[in-house]
């Protein structure tokens, strides 16, 4: 994750960087940009961005609910610890050039108040990305796994859903008490993907106001 880590960070300081200096890198206020460069902007911010709301309501309305209810739990656990990382980063890198291209086409100085909403909008879905990715994710897939060895001594795990898990827990305080911090943990991670979503989502209304169909 340190090569993760590292890259991450460059392109958020590159993202503020084009949003705040964007002279820095060429960006023009009086309308000298060429057309190509305009069209390509406009072609990495959208194709990003959809890349980023696709991901993110397949991967929070639809595939891990399949997966809970088909799969066997300590599986579905494993897989979605493979899987997290991979869709934050994704996700996470998306909405970093999304806002890159978007801060770029409107530089901080001259965007109108709308504009700037748009902006916050972008760095709320980029920031609730990483904190899920470096903060909740880990100490998630961590507890998860101490959870899992725990119902493996008391050969629960294999079923689909939460009965077993359940009915031991009533009898096992310690299963119990990881229950307890498993879901706190969990359910921030989830409220961050949720605040994601919807920062994409208020993105989504505002360009759909742009297009001329």
């Amino acid at each position: 994750m340190g090569w993760l880590t590292r890259f991450l960070a460059a392109v958020a300081f590159l993202a503020a960087g084009i949003i705040f200096s964007p002279e820095t890198f060429g960006s023009l206020s009086k309308g000298e940009n060429s057309a190509k460069l305009l069209i390509f902007l406009k072609l990495a911010h959208l194709l990003s961005f959809a890349t980023a709301w696709g991901a993110a309501l397949w991967a929070t309305f639809i595939g891990g609910i399949i997966m809970f209810k088909n799969l066997p739990r300590h599986q579905f656990g494993n897989l979605q610890s493979k899987m997290f990382p991979a869709y934050f980063t994704l996700v996470g890198s998306c909405c970093a050039i999304s806002l890159s291209a978007f801060g770029y086409l409107h530089p901080w100085k001259s965007s109108t108040s709308v504009e700037k909403y748009q902006l916050g909008f972008l760095i709320s879905a980029f920031a609730f990305n990483l904190t899920n990715l470096f903060v909740f994710t880990p100490m998630t897939i961590d507890m998860m796994k101490q959870r899992h060895k725990v119902e493996r001594e008391n050969n629960i795990g294999d079923e689909v859903g939460w009965s077993k898990n359940r009915e031991k827990a009533k009898t096992i305080p310690k299963l119990a008490a990881m229950n307890k911090k498993f879901g706190m943990i969990h359910g921030l991670s989830s409220l961050a993907n949720i605040f994601s979503f919807g920062s994409l989502a208020m993105h989504s209304w505002y360009l759909a106001g742009k297009l001329n169909l």
